[in-house]
Order: C-alpha cells, then sequence, then structure tokens
C-alpha cells in the first residue's frame, strides 16, 4: 500500500502532471482492489467478505473512470494499449 505520493509532482513538467496524477490514481485504485480481494479471501466471516468484495468491485468501476480520463489525456497510452493486444492476441494464436 502507498504510504504517500511516489513522486514529487512539483518535478513534473505541467503539461504531463495531470497524466502523472491519473496514474498514480490507477495504481492506488489497483493496489486497494487487490488488498479487499485478499483480505477476503483471509477472512471466513461472511458478511465482511461479501462487504470487503463489494468495495474490491467499487474500486474496480474507479479504474475505469481513471483509465478513461488517461486515454482521453494520452494518445500515445492508447497505442501503446493497442499494440499491447495486439501482442497478446498473438501469443494466444486469436489473430
Amino acid at each position: 500500500m502507498f504510504a504517500k505520493e511516489p513522486i514529487d509532482l512539483k518535478k513534473v513538467k505541467k503539461e504531463n502532471s495531470d497524466k502523472e496524477i491519473l496514474r498514480f490514481a490507477l495504481a492506488a485504485e489497483l493496489d486497494a482492489i487487490n488488498f479487499y480481494e485478499q483480505m477476503a479471501d483471509y477472512t471466513e466471516n461472511k458478511h465482511l467478505k461479501q462487504v470487503l468484495l463489494d468495495v474490491a468491485k467499487e474500486e474496480k468501476e474507479h479504474v475505469g473512470e481513471f483509465q478513461t480520463l488517461l486515454l482521453k489525456y494520452d494518445k500515445q497510452q492508447v497505442e501503446m494499449m493497442e499494440e499491447g493486444e495486439e501482442e497478446v492476441k498473438e501469443i494466444l494464436g486469436e489473430d
């Protein structure tokens, strides 16, 4: 889990700061998803498990929100994601 910002935004070029914020937010949400799902796996309390998994699901929605904005503001990210998708399809034989 993150204890503080992993970067100093004052050192980031202004034109890149929103993208850095979005990437940090994505990382924090992914970290939260992992935490809640791991705790759900650990507990034997069915009510706690249910709540933890529901919260993890909400965090996944947040990932979608931040990713949508990142893809809007970072066209290179869009290109790289498309290339990555093609590589996976090739590896899996899904041309």
